[in-house]
């Protein structure tokens, strides 16, 4: 919030009608803006005059005679027909231009794969990691390559003054180029279902440095499998509808005492053992519970072997029914093999 004010009080366009402008290309968006603004508040002024003037010099008084209304100015049509046009035109140049600029992205950008899905963003960056939060390095062209997985989506970053509908069987692109540190929104704007006004994320603009660390430690490869399982329910998505405390989010089973117990599906009563759950991870709705619609996107892709057997780890540990077996304390110097 302090940086998001801080960026406010520095940038002369940010403020009541408009987020600061954190992109190159923000500045042209807003010219154009407020350029077609101006014209609409010029315009309905000099009617709303003209209106009031008119019906008040011309209105009907007693006595005065009749006067046949005036029927065709050549002057004032042409006048009313060319300024307009000339109006559009400016428009549509300014316009056209700042859409081509946006379509087509520099050679040299970095590219990051934007899947969307009911109601969340994953995000792939080219070393093969993947995060539900957008990180880029400041000043650098990043081309954004958007794909869906279920429905249309709308991919909106206001602070930057992009968006750009994901269709669901093509691949959509726009491209930024972020001059503003900061953690900024990421919305949905394409009604997408129940939730779709929880379909939120954030991008991270960091320096370059910082990205290049965050990177190379995006995926948690160094953590136990316990930890690393918990850091990817954490950021791939599975906690939107998988609570690890208990709690019901309506959307799916909590994953708190689910190993080893009966689950009640429409097919039959299964055990939740690491069989089970594998299948169920890696073959979405391939088993729908009772009582949740089968709406888990497909995993395929998305998680290694070892990100299943590691999120199978963490569900495991924090289930009452998992009971491990623990070695018994050393009580002495260890020896060597007998001779």
């Amino acid at each position: 919030m302090n940086a998001m004010l801080n960026n406010l009080a520095e940038n002369p366009w940010g403020g009541f009608w408009m987020p600061p402008q954190g992109s190159a290309m923000a500045g042209d968006v807003d010219w154009l803006f407020f350029f077609i603004y101006w014209i609409c508040v010029f315009f309905f002024l000099l009617v709303l005059v003209l209106l009031v003037t008119f019906a008040w010099k011309y209105r009907y008084r007693e006595g005065q005679p009749m006067l046949d209304a005036p029927k065709h100015n050549t002057a004032l049509e042409l006048t009313w027909t060319f300024i307009p046009t000339l109006i559009v035109i400016v428009i549509f140049f300014y316009g056209f231009k700042g859409y081509m600029h946006l379509a087509v992205p520099p050679p040299d950008a970095y590219e990051v794969d934007v899947t969307a899905r009911m109601w969340s963003y994953s995000f792939r960056y080219p070393n093969g990691e993947q995060s539900n939060e957008l990180h880029i390095p400041v000043n650098t062209p990043v081309v954004f390559v958007l794909s869906s997985d279920d429905v249309i989506h709308g991919f909106y970053m206001p602070v930057f003054r992009i968006k750009k509908d994901i269709v669901p069987g093509r691949y959509n692109k726009i491209w930024v180029q972020a001059t503003m540190l900061g953690t900024w929104d990421i919305f949905c704007t394409q009604y997408c279902g129940q939730d779709h006004s929880s379909m939120r994320s954030h991008v991270v603009v960091e320096p370059r440095s910082v990205f290049v660390d965050w990177l190379g430690k995006l995926g948690g490869g160094g953590l136990p499998p316990v930890e690393r399982g918990q850091y990817l329910w954490n950021t791939r998505g599975c906690q939107q509808c998988h609570s690890t405390d208990g709690a019901s989010t309506g959307k799916a089973p909590t994953w708190k005492d689910l190993f080893m117990t009966e689950v009640q599906t429409m097919d039959g009563m299964h055990m939740a053992d690491e069989d089970y759950l594998h299948e169920v991870i890696t073959h979405p709705n391939v088993h729908p519970i009772a009582g949740y619609q089968p709406i888990m996107p497909p995993t395929e892709g998305l998680l290694t072997e070892k990100d299943v057997g590691d999120i199978i780890a963490y569900i495991k540990s924090i289930s009452k029914n998992y009971h491990p077996a623990k070695l018994p304390a050393a009580t002495g110097p260890t020896t060597g093999p007998s001779k």
